[in-house]
């Protein structure tokens, strides 16, 4: 049985004014293995983020499903759905979600603190994470005395503190420069390779090619994916370029 399975998602949307329906997701299909590190590219308005967002059951879809270890997340209560997301979902955004009254160390502790763990287990699931992301010399400082590739270090700690089934990264490298971006993305693959499932929403066809597979959606469908095999991180970025560009133009190199 598949890690997470997404069975014909459909979202429509009734606008504000006039009550116009507006289709974001038409038929979405795909499943992701334990252990996988899966991107999804796509332009904008294609979907990608409202798949992300029900996926990280912060909207609920039309029509479809969505298995998280073989149980529907429509199932879980409105009243147990922040718990079972902290317990089972990590996050990481573009804009990093720290708070800046808080120092590192309190905004990585945050979902520890709300599931009413001791501290010594904080401290204790802390160390490892801080030592492998480089932040242990940050942990007493706020988020505005760093950079924001160290903020988006913490955001990553903070999303993997909980020990979750799957983390999901919505542009996780799009606030950040080019060598902020590459450490982050490495970060990513590091994490991945010790057994961590991880689900990406990017423009970058630099972030996507660090994947292990990528999935394209196009007007609320995925249609097209690649698998890496034993491509190296430069071909893969050549095979999504590619791929983009006869998405773009319905045409291959002659």
């Amino acid at each position: 049985m598949s890690l997470l399975e997404v069975k014909h998602l459909k979202k429509v949307y009734t606008t504000r004014f006039g009550g116009a329906k507006v289709e974001a997701l038409a038929d979405v299909e795909f499943s992701v293995e334990e252990g996988e590190y899966v991107a999804i590219m796509g332009e904008s308005g294609s979907g990608k983020t409202t798949l992300l967002n029900i996926l990280a059951a912060l909207d609920k879809p039309t029509g479809g499903k969505v298995l998280l270890n073989g149980r529907d997340m429509a199932a879980v209560p409105d009243s147990r759905m922040a718990a079972y997301r902290r317990d089972n979902l990590g996050f990481v955004f573009q804009d990093f979600n720290l708070l800046d009254t808080f120092s590192l160390r309190d905004n990585i502790f945050l979902p520890l603190v709300l599931a009413r763990k001791e501290y010594g287990e904080m401290e204790e699931r802390l160390k490892p994470l801080a030592d492998r992301l480089e932040i242990k010399e940050l942990l007493d400082k706020f988020p505005y005395e760093v950079s924001g590739g160290q903020k988006q270090r913490a955001a990553v700690a903070r999303a993997l503190i909980t020990q979750p089934q799957i983390l999901l990264a919505d542009e996780p490298t799009g606030a950040l420069d080019s060598r902020a971006a590459d450490s982050l993305l490495r970060i990513f693959e590091d994490v991945n390779k010790s057994g961590q499932t991880v689900f990406m929403v990017t423009h970058s066809t630099r972030a996507a090619s660090h994947a292990g597979r990528v999935l394209f959606i196009k007007d609320g469908v995925i249609f097209h994916q690649l698998y890496r095999g034993n491509c190296s991180n430069e071909e893969m970025y050549q095979k999504i370029s590619d791929t983009l560009t006869v998405l773009a133009t319905g045409r291959g190199e002659d």
